[in-house]
């Protein structure tokens, strides 16, 4: 885990910002763990939001794409994907970053991306902001969409 050079997070006002946090339902304790942390920076910040759950990871982009059309002012995506003995990793870890990266560059507004790309589950465990985790990468995705959508407010004035 890089860990060091990490940026601050927190200390921050979202009032009046619109959140959806989408999250995959694989690898339940894991996205619960990243759940919990997206809500904990949402909370402290007073942005509204709401959380819906998909399938899958590869779900993530077109989730997003519907909740920019909701009116979302950001969308904190969460997923799991972890390395198995088949292409398939690749392919999917590819699908969820490429499209949440095209669905925000589309909507010109942010995406938290909170989708981890594992070699095996106790990565994630230490990256879910769980007791012991030695990150909260929820939390990071959810502080990251809300200072890019003050970024894109302040500029778009």
């Amino acid at each position: 885990m890089a860990g060091s050079g990490a940026p601050e997070t927190g200390g921050i006002d979202a009032t009046g910002l619109n959140v959806v946090v989408v999250a995959g339902t694989w690898h339940e304790v894991i996205t619960d763990g990243l759940i919990a942390g997206a809500k904990r920076v949402l909370d402290a910040t007073g942005a509204m939001y709401r959380v819906v759950r998909v399938p899958g990871s590869f779900e993530l982009p077109v989730a997003a794409v519907a909740a920019f059309e909701g009116g979302a002012d950001a969308v904190v995506a969460l997923g799991v994907i972890i390395r198995g003995g088949t292409p398939h990793f690749e392919y999917v870890s590819s699908a969820a970053t490429d499209g949440l990266t095209r669905v925000a560059i589309d909507a010109g507004k942010p995406v938290g991306f909170g989708v981890l790309t594992l070699d095996d589950e106790q990565q994630g465990l230490d990256r879910a902001g769980l007791e012991g985790s030695k990150e909260d990468k929820g939390a990071e995705a959810a502080d990251a969409a809300l200072r890019t959508a003050l970024v894109l407010r302040d500029l778009r004035g």
